[in-house]
């Protein structure tokens, strides 16, 4: 074994079934830090712990030493453990998987759930039986789309509640936008039917579509309703124009995606070029963190599952730079989910190793953007980072500051908070809460000694980098402790300091006098914003 095993991890080691399934690896907190698949749970899991897996991957080691207990879901077959797994990975983001970057929360075309549905962009999915169609990386062209679709499809754009004998006709009505579905000159079948037109134009089935307008231009001159089979001609007209603009990447009408992947350090993107029936729709492109210890069948693997989990059409085929290790699954997974086969392919040459050429060349120049954008918001630091640099004689810029602050109630059951700023700004996903442990009374430092000698341990344990500046709010007495503590693991040149706060007194360590800055002072302000942050946590986490 890797790592000595609580006498409850070890039985549930030994509990294991031999069935596929789901496997939920956790910290102590009940944190969730991994969630996997396994053909046999068993074998699968007990590889982690045991010394003949030879694993040398440094964020491997990190995630076996934090397991303190495991959970799992058996299911029936191989297809079902890959769908729970990307599921489950979508709603916990667990800190060792593959995770999708969702920074921006792109946003998704909505086809609302009632008699004469409305369209529009959206950033919220709500589970009320609405239809959702994307999510769309590319916002301008999602608009684009839009805006097209309302040209060639008279569908509403108000925002009632249909229907009502309340609502008349508007503008959109009579400059032939809308069919007035709010005085019933439309039928919901036929506005039904429009609206599925709308969802096959959104998805580049614009064969079929052609062909229903065509069919229904030509019913409606048979039955003499001149005016509305002019109205379908405008539609093909406007339709066949747009698709005069797509270019033909391909003579067949296969509906395809071509992903391109690039990858660097800790982060990866792929891009996704759309064609359908032969045509180039468009493009998306999606950034994926935690890789740097991944190989790229790996990072394919799970930006593909998750996806295809959050996209509502799935096209024939899937063409990548490389096969997956679980390629198979894969496939058979998307083949029910589209309701006809899919294949994923890695064509060799021609030109759909081209179009996987220019995918690839994307998702680097995307990444390559994305890298050069962060490299210049990197040089805007507030000036009150600078000033506590200047001010506190400080060998590196503090971009990141940690805070640490010990609370107790009613003399009682100690906490400890740590909040983290980077460039001056509050950076809560790395928020932290400590219980104090082994205490029988509040001892403030000793509680400040625990929990720099733990979060610094941790960092070191996981190979994460320490802050440019640790602040302890309290006087000599505090600071020492974290000294101390600091002293302990080895850790000999952290940069340290203790705010007291009754006269904003600033203790360094080696010096008898406490720095006293000037009330005005932007980098006196930053530590006390600091520091008051972390009294706010930590109350915080007490009345919870």
């Amino acid at each position: 074994m890797k790592k000595t095993l609580s006498e409850d991890l070890r039985l549930k080691l030994e509990a294991l079934p031999t069935e596929p399934g789901v496997y939920i690896m956790k910290k102590g907190d009940e944190q969730i830090i991994y969630i996997g698949k396994a053909k046999n749970l068993r074998n699968r899991v007990r590889s982690y712990f045991q010394e003949a897996s030879g694993d040398g991957r440094r964020q491997f080691k990190a995630l076996v030493r934090n397991i303190v207990d495991l959970d799992y879901i058996v299911t029936s077959t191989e297809q079902e453990a890959l769908i729970l797994e990307a599921t489950q990975i979508k709603a916990h983001k667990p800190r060792y998987n593959i995770l999708l970057k969702d920074d921006k929360k792109y946003p998704y075309i909505r086809i609302t759930d009632e008699a004469f549905p409305r369209v529009y962009a959206t950033r919220d999915v709500i589970r009320d039986g609405s239809r959702y169609l994307g999510p769309y990386s590319n916002v301008r062209a999602m608009h684009t789309t839009l805006d097209m679709l309302r040209k060639v499809f008279p569908v509403r754009s108000c925002d009632f509640k249909l229907p009502s004998d309340k609502v008349r006709l508007c503008l959109e009505y009579h400059i032939k936008r809308c069919e007035g579905p709010c005085e019933k000159l439309v039928g919901e079948a036929e506005y039904k039917k429009t609206i599925d037109s709308a969802v096959r134009f959104i998805r580049g089935q614009n064969s079929e579509v052609i062909k229903e307008l065509q069919k229904q231009m030509a019913d409606a001159a048979a039955d003499m309703h001149y005016e509305k089979a002019a109205r379908f001609r405008d539609q093909l007209k406007a339709l066949e124009s747009m698709r005069a603009r797509q270019k033909v990447v391909f003579d067949d009408k296969i509906n395809r995606d071509v992903l391109g992947l690039t990858r660097s350090d800790d982060e990866a993107c792929c891009s996704v070029l759309e064609i359908r029936e032969g045509r180039l729709l468009g493009k998306k492109h999606h950034f994926l963190g935690g890789v740097m210890e991944s190989s790229d069948e790996e990072i394919l693997s799970a930006f593909t599952r998750q996806f295809y989990l959050q996209n509502d059409f799935v096209p024939t085929e899937i063409h990548l730079p490389i096969q997956p290790d679980d390629a198979d699954e894969i496939a058979d997974w998307l083949s029910q989910k589209a309701e006809g086969r899919v294949a994923l392919a890695t064509p060799q040459r021609g030109a759909k190793a081209q179009m996987l050429e220019m995918a690839e060349k994307n998702a680097a120049q995307m990444l390559s953007e994305r890298q050069h954008k962060r490299e210049m918001n990197r040089d805007k630091v507030p000036q009150s980072v600078y000033a506590l640099q200047r001010d506190l004689n400080l060998n590196a810029l503090p971009r990141r500051i940690e805070g640490i602050d010990i609370s107790n109630i009613q003399g009682a059951h100690s906490v400890g908070s740590l909040v983290c700023f980077i460039d001056g700004k509050a950076k809560r996903s790395q928020y932290r809460f400590f219980k104090i442990k082994d205490l029988e009374h509040p001892d403030d430092y000793a509680s400040i000694h625990q929990v720099v000698h733990r979060r610094f341990r941790g960092l070191r344990e996981r190979g994460e980098a320490f802050p440019d500046l640790l602040l302890i709010d309290g006087g000599k007495g505090q600071l020492s402790s974290a000294v101390e503590a600091l002293r302990e693991l080895g850790i000999e040149n952290q940069p340290v300091l203790g705010i007291a706060k009754r006269f904003e007194e600033i203790f360094l360590p080696g010096e008898s006098k406490p720095v006293i800055l000037p009330k005005t002072s932007a980098s006196l302000r930053l530590l006390q914003v600091l520091r008051d942050e972390a009294h706010r946590f930590a109350l915080k986490n007490h009345r919870e």
